[in-house]
């Protein structure tokens, strides 16, 4: 289904997209055909990023300079967009920030920090463009990119499980309420995916990054790939049926969590040998 047309001639409305993994996800967009607008905070990191996707995909890709926390940059940032591509068809809503930390050492200045760029950015993106979208009568689709802890919450990032748990509501609420004008939103729940911000922050020490493998069943972490081409079908029309989901890809991390016993994969099988002898003995 990744013929290069994919989504051609889509407008693709991407915040944080000059890194990491909107980035990824913008070049996958470019190579099936999408137009791209970037947006981030940092004007040089856009420009650059811009430039060399260009060259890469021979995609049109616009930077937008923006603060998603500051609604008015928010609608000014959307008129750049559509004053340069004429519309926007697609939002993906992946500015984010986060870092772990016991909460009790929190401020009320890391929690705003957070939850501004998280649920409020996404929330202003989306409500700007849904408005616009409602009033020309164009069906747009909206991305959002959750985390696997939305929906069970998390030690240790409680803001950003406070603030994604929010995306995942109002990603489920606008599904059933805008549906009637043609508008979906879904969201994606990405495992462990390594960046070079977020992973200096979130896996500091190869101690710490174990502890996360050791929850994978797949035993691995995801390619950016594999992510970028999970957001290409979701906007894409082969997921026209598709609205007010949540998708995991994790390799396998939720489930892993969800069973109790799982942490028996811990045991080795001389373990196993020995468990079963003693079992033995005990019917015997």
């Amino acid at each position: 289904m990744f013929e290069p047309g994919l989504l051609q001639d889509k407008v693709v409305l991407v915040t944080g997209g000059g890194t990491g993994l909107g980035r990824s996800m913008s070049t996958r967009f470019l190579e099936l055909g999408a137009k791209v607008a970037i947006a981030g905070r940092r004007q040089e990191v856009l420009e650059q990023a811009a430039k060399e996707m260009g060259e890469q995909t021979g995609g049109e890709v616009l930077p937008v300079p923006c603060d998603v926390r500051d609604p008015e940059a928010v609608s000014s940032m959307i008129d750049a967009v559509e004053g340069h591509f004429g519309r926007v068809d697609v939002l993906l809503n992946n500015a984010a920030g986060n870092f772990i930390s016991p909460t009790e050492r929190l401020s009320h200045r890391a929690v705003d920090a957070v939850l501004g760029i998280v649920l409020h950015g996404t929330f202003y993106c989306t409500l700007e463009l849904g408005k616009r979208w409602i009033a020309r009568g164009h069906k747009g689709t909206v991305l959002n990119i959750a985390t696997t802890y939305a929906e069970g919450g998390s030690g240790y990032v409680v803001p950003s499980a406070v603030a994604k748990a929010g995306v995942v509501a109002l990603t489920r609420s606008l599904a059933a309420e805008w549906g009637k004008y043609g508008i979906r939103l879904n969201a994606i729940a990405p495992g462990p995916f390594p960046t070079e911000g977020a992973w200096s922050r979130l896996m500091p020490t190869p101690e710490i990054e174990k502890l996360f493998m050791d929850r994978i069943p797949l035993r691995r972490l995801g390619d950016h790939k594999e992510l970028a081409n999970l957001a290409a079908y979701l906007i894409s029309d082969h997921a026209g049926f598709i609205t007010g989901d949540l998708v995991y890809i994790d390799g396998g991390e939720k489930a892993w969590g969800s069973g109790e016993f799982n942490v028996l994969d811990a045991v080795t099988q001389e373990q196993w040998d020995a468990l079963e002898a003693m079992r033995k003995k005990q019917r015997e």
